[in-house]
């Protein structure tokens, strides 16, 4: 179906809702692309920050669960892998339930990555959102925000 700028969206789906979900896309693509500015892992691709920070949150993994858990083929997983182990950020060691599989895990300066681009991007946003809009705009983000928070509960 073809909406009044020629723009085709679903069959059953509203205009707004489609141009909703195509102006929010756009929008997240152009806010990730700038938190990665911002970050202090400017030697570390983005799949490399990405492996890294999930680490940071959830701990030891195999090679294999966090392949499932990016998205991605097993054997990209090994190649991010493979550059964080030799920028020293990750070590992999013996599963203790299972000899067979390696478990990988950050070292302290993978920790210390992680965290200092969570807070560069953390504090970039935060005064973002401060330099950008006055106090009654920032409250309609978050009321925004907890409106969008059921996307990802769906």
């Amino acid at each position: 179906m073809t909406n009044a700028e020629g723009i085709d969206h679903a069959e059953g789906i509203s205009e707004s809702a489609d141009r909703a979900a195509r102006e929010l896309r756009v929008m997240f693509s152009r806010l990730r692309r700038r938190l990665r500015e911002v970050s202090d892992s400017q030697d570390l691709t983005p799949s490399q920050v990405s492996a890294l920070n999930r680490l940071s949150k959830a701990g030891a993994a195999t090679a294999s669960g966090l392949a499932a858990s990016e998205g991605v083929r097993p054997q990209s997983m090994a190649a991010t892998l493979a550059a964080l182990g030799q920028h020293g950020l990750i070590e992999r060691r013996p599963d203790p339930e299972d000899g067979r599989r390696q478990l990988v895990t950050l070292t302290d300066a993978g920790r210390e990555s992680a965290e200092g681009t969570r807070q560069a991007r953390g504090e970039w946003l935060a005064r973002a959102f401060q330099d950008t809009y006055s106090e009654e705009e920032r409250r309609t983000v978050v009321a925004a925000l907890t409106l969008l928070e059921r996307l990802t509960e769906a």
